[in-house]
């Protein structure tokens, strides 16, 4: 009878053990459960405006361009939806920051068309091939100066490739004197990046637009 007391009470310890493990971790620390932490803000494209602005004050200018000096943040947006527009943080990093009154609807479309502008203008410069046979005919000739003409005028760079085949390769004079011919046709508008020189069988010449 006195095993079986015993044996329970070891039973129990051991229940109570387990029990009170689950809550402690490898220091003997009950664990602290950490507070569920909300996502980061998405940072804002373009400037702050209206309720954004967290300054107390800034540097205002009205929708007229008027400097008006120092003014409240809550007045200068006051200000701004009583004008039916919005108050911009256009320059942040001065002490206050400078604000302007503006549609910022109209401002924001109006840099974004700017910027769509500004991508049509960059022009990725490529190197266009053109491939000539030394024995090559007039009208086969003209047909290449146009094409090389076109894409110096978009600003393209061309890589001239004269190519020898069999017996050609013991007259090379006259491949010679097609690419000095080609180089003075093109001199108004091109420029020799490259000059002529062998790789293989070929001879390859590289041209900038001026």
């Amino acid at each position: 009878m006195l095993f079986r007391l015993r044996k329970a009470s070891l039973l129990a310890r051991g229940a109570l053990f387990l029990q009170t493990a689950t809550f402690v971790h490898n220091f003997g620390e009950i664990p602290i459960r950490r507070p569920n932490r909300a996502p980061p803000a998405v940072a804002k494209d373009g400037p702050r405006t209206n309720d954004d602005i967290r300054n107390a004050t800034v540097q205002l200018i009205d929708q007229n361009g008027t400097n008006q000096g120092t003014v409240e943040t809550i007045a200068a947006i006051k200000m701004a939806l009583e004008a039916g527009m919005d108050l911009v943080e256009i320059s942040p990093n001065t002490s206050p920051p400078v604000c302007k009154i503006m549609d910022y609807g109209k401002y924001k479309y109006s840099a974004q068309k700017k910027a769509a502008e500004a991508r049509k203008k960059q022009k990725t410069v490529e190197i266009k091939e053109i491939k000539l046979r030394p024995m090559i005919d007039d009208h086969d000739y003209d047909v290449k100066m146009r094409a090389m003409q076109r894409f110096f005028e978009e600003g393209d760079k061309v890589k001239v490739t004269l190519r020898y085949r069999g017996r050609e390769m013991a007259h090379q004079e006259i491949g010679t004197k097609l690419l000095d011919k080609l180089k003075n046709d093109v001199a108004e508008f091109a420029k020799v990046e490259q000059d002529a020189r062998f790789e293989g069988r070929q001879v390859v010449m590289v041209l900038a637009p001026r």
